[in-house]
């Protein structure tokens, strides 16, 4: 949905609209703007606000695995978001499943780099233990997941690779 909108001038045989003096027009103006403004705002809180881009989201769940928490990771998932780890597709069709499963993962890390394309990041992570438990990996074990975000949620997760890191 654009923002803008583009008026159209009037077809032969339909009056044009009426001109209105400045200060009326200001006015109106003004209310239009006002408006507008209100609505950005009120959208943007709706999405998330400014963390809700693609790097944003990701960023911010990786934040929420490394404080161990699982509600706010579970958050950024959309309904029925697709999960690909190990060869495995699972589909986390509630906030429940999303919970759970992010509650699974044994580590958590800190993001080395993140590589955008439109709505897709690739975020790479040096592993490290969480809270609740000990990771396992290999000291300075790196994992690779793609992530695709519409709307500000997670809707596919997919661990693409893993890796020793070696001087980043």
């Amino acid at each position: 949905m654009s923002a803008r909108q583009t008026t159209l001038p009037p077809t032969e045989g339909q009056a044009r609209p009426a001109l209105t003096s400045a200060r009326a027009t200001d006015s109106g103006r003004f209310r239009r703007t006002a408006l507008v403004g209100l609505a950005l705002v009120l959208i943007g809180a709706a999405c998330g606000g400014s963390g809700s881009s693609p790097r944003g989201v990701v960023r911010a769940w990786s934040k929420a695995l490394d404080a161990d928490d699982n509600e706010r990771a579970a958050s950024l998932f959309a309904p029925g978001a697709a999960v690909v780890q190990g060869g495995r597709l699972v589909y986390l069709k509630t906030h429940r499943d999303a919970l759970v499963w992010n509650a699974r993962l044994p580590c958590s890390g800190a993001i080395v780099s993140l590589r955008s394309n439109g709505s897709a990041v690739t975020a790479t992570f040096r592993l490290h233990d969480r809270k609740s438990g000990r990771c396992g990996d290999p000291p300075n074990a790196e994992a690779i997941a793609l992530f695709v975000v519409e709307h500000g949620k997670i809707v596919l997760w997919d661990q693409i690779g893993s890796q020793l890191a070696i001087g980043h």
